[in-house]
């Protein structure tokens, strides 16, 4: 399958050192963790250290850094435990895990006799363990204001979490418009809400709830997670729930020219967000023009990463 050219930037920097430095340490939190077990050498390669050196070029505090990649790494967790891999990927009982899960990251207050049963699942589930240990380090970086965006984001991907549990349970196929909606909820935004705390600075209140600049964030997040629709279809089964192939069975065509129809719906998707940046960036505040300049160089380091990693070349 050919993986057409993408309009996106190019990474702003590639520190290799500073990358292995966070790959090594975030690999060592996750045993400690207890997620991917068994998988942590797989895990290694896939280099997710990279991805947030990449991302963030405007950090090269590895502290920093990994604070944002334990975050990163634990939403994945719930892809690569729950959703798609691992022994416990029954779609019936997601629902139930992500409301615990959430009960982690927006920390449940439950009368003392049943907080110790909650507090019994959160020690023997090691996605629990991750989001309570990855949220507690990031709030060493940032404000509440900023936890509490995250807390928000990660709430949007439950909910896009659960609309993929109920395809998979009745076995439908959605159509191309209810998947970019999912799209547009399942990204990479709560990775990409991370751009200020990690850059030691706070995207005031008033810009960040903008109606535009909100589009515009979401909008990035989603072209971002496109890109990765592409850039996985090398490793992914021909009936997987992604756009190509859903593009490919409702209009009829090629797969190859589906991969080309998502390409060029990503490539919209990122000239809208170009234009809303150019514009935003005008009338802003610093704080928003630096944010938007993150915003720019996380797609490109996204998008290097993706063009690199193990976990999208080949099977490992």
């Amino acid at each position: 399958m050919r993986t057409p050219a993408l309009y996106c930037p190019d990474a702003v920097r590639d520190d290799p050192a500073l990358g292995e430095e966070v790959n090594d340490r975030l690999v060592e939190w996750a045993e400690e963790i207890g997620i991917f077990s068994g998988r942590l050498e797989r895990l290694r390669s896939h280099q997710f250290g990279r991805l947030f050196m990449l991302a963030h070029p405007d950090c090269d505090d590895p502290d920093r850094l990994l604070a944002a990649a334990r975050c990163g790494l634990s939403e994945w967790s719930v892809d690569d435990h729950w959703v798609d891999e691992g022994e416990e990927t029954e779609p019936e009982l997601l629902g139930s895990r992500l409301a615990m899960t959430h009960a982690v990251i927006d920390p449940v207050r439950l009368p003392a006799r049943y907080l110790a049963q909650f507090e019994e699942l959160v020690a023997r589930q090691p996605v629990l363990r991750a989001f309570r240990s990855s949220l507690g380090h990031l709030s060493q970086i940032a404000s509440t204001t900023q936890m509490a965006r995250l807390r928000h984001e990660l709430a949007v991907m439950f909910v896009g979490y659960g609309q993929e549990a109920e395809w998979r349970t009745n076995g439908r196929r959605p159509a191309v418009w209810e998947y970019l909606l999912h799209r547009y909820e399942n990204a990479f935004y709560p990775c990409m809400v991370l751009i200020d705390p990690v850059g030691g600075y706070e995207l005031p209140a008033h810009e960040f709830a903008d109606p535009t600049v909100r589009r515009t964030y979401l909008y990035a997040g989603m072209a971002n997670v496109l890109l990765n629709d592409v850039y996985s279809m090398a490793k992914e089964d021909p009936g997987d729930t992604n756009l190509p192939n859903l593009i490919a069975a409702e209009d009829g065509c090629s797969l190859q020219e589906a991969v080309d129809r998502t390409a060029a719906i990503h490539d919209e998707l990122m000239h809208t967000v170009e234009a809303d940046c150019a514009v935003l960036a005008a009338t802003g505040s610093p704080q928003l023009r630096r944010y938007l300049a993150g915003l720019w160089a996380w797609m490109g380091g996204s998008k290097e990463w993706h063009a690199t990693s193990a976990r999208y070349q080949n099977q490992s």
